[in-house]
């Protein structure tokens, strides 16, 4: 089993900074994309960044320029900083992991329990 333990969420003002922490740990060979996504009150979830093992990443068009998402392989960790911060930002922030159980293994996804942001205008 994987377990994904999210950390770093808070209440911030408006145009406040925080980082978001996703550590990995259990049965892993390897981990390929890590991810967040988020969910505010009444909508679905959406993708929000996606980071790769050899470090490619791509942002949703909402959070561009405002959100970096880095991760550290050798702790099987995922960081999302996060500035410039908005009402709209206010939601649920969940982590996914891709996991390789072993070297020949199908990959499988897990998630975090989720961390909850919570932006005042």
């Amino acid at each position: 089993q994987v377990q994904l333990v999210e950390s770093g969420g808070g209440l911030v003002q408006s145009g406040g900074s925080l980082t978001l922490s996703c550590a990995a740990s259990g049965s892993i060979f390897s981990i390929d994309v890590m991810a967040y996504y988020r969910q505010a009150p009444g909508k679905q979830r959406e993708l929000v960044a996606t980071i790769t093992n050899v470090g490619d990443t791509n942002y949703a068009d909402s959070v561009k320029g405002r959100f970096t998402i880095s991760r550290d392989n050798a702790k099987q960790t995922a960081y999302l900083q996060v500035n410039s911060l908005k009402p709209e930002d206010t939601a649920v922030y969940y982590c996914s992991a891709t996991v390789r159980h072993a070297p020949e293994s199908d990959f499988y996804s897990y998630w975090g329990q989720g961390t909850q942001v919570t932006v005042s205008s």
